[in-house]
C-alpha cells in the first residue's frame, strides 16, 4: 500500500514540477476544457499579440467565395463554379496545448468552406483503407485496383497510389469535364502547349493539381465501394467527437455508379466550388488525433505506420509527404521553427498546424496566406 501511495505523490510532483499533464481529449458535443498559459509555463502576453495579428491581417479576398474563387483561379481556362459553395465568415482559430485550449478567437463553430484542407482528410481515407487492407501498399499502382481506363496506357499505367498522394503522378485525362493540363497551368505558353506537354515520369516532379487530387478520391470510392463521406464519418468524426455539421461535397455533377448505387464522388479542395466545409472546433479534433499519432484515448484509428509515411518528405518536394506540408528545409519552410510541424493548408488562409515536439495543435481561418509563419513564429515565441 505504502508503495502506491508513493508512487501516486512522485506522479504528482512530477506533474507539479514539470507540466506534464496527460494529453485531454474533448467529449463530443461538450465545450472544450481550457486552461491559462501560465499552467504550461507560457507567455500569456505574447499569445494574445499572436491572436491580435491573427484578427488584423485577415484574408483580403471576397468573403462571398465564388468571387474569391473565380478571382483567384482567373489564368485558368475554362475555369467555373461545379459544386457547392458558402459564403465565409471572419477570422477565426483556436491554439492547444496538450489537447487543451489555450485560447480561441472569433466563431468557433461556424461552418466554412476550407479548400485543400480537404486533402489531408482524402489522404487520411486513403491511409484507412491501407489499414483495413482494402490496398496493400501505397506503392501498389492504382491500375490494379481500377480497371475502368482511369489508368490505362504506358504513362498513367505507372502511377501508385503514392503518386497521387505527393502530387508528382503527372496523371493526364480529364474527370468531371477538368483537364490535368488546365488546372493551374504554367506562366509560359499556351493552350496548345500545356495539351501537348512532354509527361513528367511518375515520382519525379511535384505540381499542385485538383484534377489529379480528384482522380484519387474517385478511385478511393471505387476501393471503397462507398462515398467517402461516410468512411470519414464512421472511421474518423464520429469517433473522435466531431460535431454533426460537416459536410464533404463533390461537384454537381459527379455520379458514379458503384454495385448498381449511384454514389457522388468528392473533391479534394474547392477551387471549382465542393470540397470539406467544416467548422473550427472540428479541424481542432482532427488535428489533435495527428498529434497523438492516430490514436484518440485508447484507440488507434489511423495506424503510427501509415502517419509516418504519410509525414516522410517526398523525394521532389521535401516540403510535402502524403498532402501534409512539412516543415522541412525548401521552399515552404517557416525559418526558425521546428521541423516537427506538418500542417494541413488551404485557400484564403486556412491551416491545421501540429508541432509534435511542443504537443501542440493550431487551426487558423481566413489568415492572409503570406502572413503563416510570421503567426506561428508569434505563437512559438510565447512558449520560449
Amino acid at each position: 500500500m505504502k508503495s502506491v501511495i508513493s508512487l501516486v505523490y512522485f506522479f504528482y510532483v512530477y506533474v507539479s514540477c514539470f507540466g506534464q499533464t496527460p494529453n485531454y481529449f474533448p467529449e463530443p458535443h461538450a465545450e472544450w476544457q481550457q486552461k491559462l498559459p501560465k499552467e504550461f509555463n507560457i507567455d500569456e502576453r505574447r499569445l494574445k499579440e499572436a491572436i491580435v495579428f491573427a484578427e488584423s491581417n485577415e484574408y483580403s479576398g471576397s468573403r462571398d467565395l465564388r468571387i474569391a474563387i473565380l478571382k483567384g483561379f482567373e489564368r485558368e481556362p475554362f475555369h467555373e463554379i461545379l459544386g457547392p459553395t458558402k459564403k465565409r465568415g471572419g477570422p477565426a482559430g483556436m491554439i492547444l496545448k496538450k489537447g487543451y485550449l489555450l485560447a480561441n478567437w472569433g466563431d468557433t463553430k461556424r461552418v466554412d468552406m476550407t479548400f485543400s484542407v480537404t486533402k489531408s482528410f482524402l489522404s487520411t481515407v486513403e491511409g484507412l483503407a491501407e489499414d483495413a487492407g482494402l490496398i496493400k501498399d501505397s506503392d501498389d499502382k492504382v491500375k490494379e485496383y481500377l480497371w475502368d481506363g482511369t489508368f490505362d496506357g504506358v504513362h498513367n499505367g505507372k502511377i501508385s497510389w503514392k503518386h497521387l498522394l505527393q502530387q508528382n503522378s503527372d496523371w493526364s485525362g480529364e474527370i468531371w469535364g477538368g483537364m490535368d493540363w488546365a488546372d493551374r497551368p504554367p506562366n509560359e505558353g499556351g493552350l496548345d502547349d500545356w495539351k501537348n506537354r512532354k509527361l513528367n515520369e511518375p515520382g519525379t516532379v511535384m505540381e499542385y493539381n485538383d484534377v489529379r487530387v480528384n482522380v484519387l478520391a474517385y478511385a478511393l470510392t471505387h476501393v471503397w465501394r462507398r462515398p467517402l463521406p461516410m468512411v470519414l464519418k464512421e472511421k474518423v468524426m464520429d469517433r473522435i467527437g466531431a460535431s454533426t455539421t460537416w459536410r464533404w461535397y463533390g461537384y454537381d455533377h459527379a455520379w458514379t455508379e458503384i454495385d448498381g448505387i449511384q454514389m457522388k464522388s468528392v473533391t479534394g479542395g474547392g477551387h471549382s466550388g465542393a470540397g470539406l466545409f467544416i467548422n473550427t472546433e472540428d479541424m481542432a479534433r482532427f488535428g489533435l488525433l495527428y498529434l497523438n499519432d492516430g490514436k484518440w484515448k485508447d484507440e488507434q484509428l489511423i495506424s503510427q505506420a501509415w502517419i509516418k509515411k504519410a509525414l516522410t518528405p517526398s523525394e521532389p518536394n521535401s516540403n510535402y509527404g502524403y498532402m501534409w506540408w512539412l516543415n522541412r528545409n525548401g521552399d515552404r519552410h517557416w525559418d526558425g521553427l521546428s521541423e516537427s510541424i506538418f500542417y494541413a493548408a488551404g485557400f484564403g488562409g486556412n491551416y491545421i498546424v501540429i508541432d509534435t515536439s511542443k504537443d501542440l495543435v493550431v487551426v487558423v481561418r481566413w489568415l492572409e496566406p503570406d502572413k503563416i509563419g510570421e503567426f506561428m513564429t508569434k505563437v512559438m515565441s510565447a512558449f520560449n
